[in-house]
């Protein structure tokens, strides 16, 4: 099972990236993902999450309106559209699988200035 994240980058405030995660190794379509985001001294949270299909979403407080999860399940890719970003998103964003069968990839890193 490998799960690598890319699309990390560095970027003003109020800018917009968009995150990637491609799963190889198991039946993508058959796990709920999420992302989840870790900044220096702070502990791992999740971001966004999606069900199998994508018709569930949900987001932690702190992003709703800003962040939107997707995926694409024939890629056996998941995304995390970040727009209007803000300082306090800097952090280093990884996906897992929500129950957390998988280890974590590397992470991609995203660094927003005021």
């Amino acid at each position: 099972v490998q799960l690598v994240e890319s699309g990390g980058d560095s970027v003003q405030s109020g800018g917009s990236l968009r995150l990637s995660c491609t799963g190889s190794g198991f039946t993508f379509s058959g796990f709920e993902m999420g992302w989840y985001r870790q900044a220096p001294g702070k502990e791992r949270d999740m971001v966004s999450s999606i069900s199998n299909s994508g018709g569930n979403t949900r987001n932690a407080d702190s992003v709703k309106g800003r962040f939107t999860i997707s995926r694409y399940n024939i890629k056996d890719t998941v995304y995390l559209q970040m727009n209007n970003l803000k300082p306090e998103d800097s952090a280093v964003y990884y996906c897992r699988d929500v129950k957390g069968r998988f280890d974590w990839g590397q992470g991609t890193p995203v660094t927003v200035s005021a």
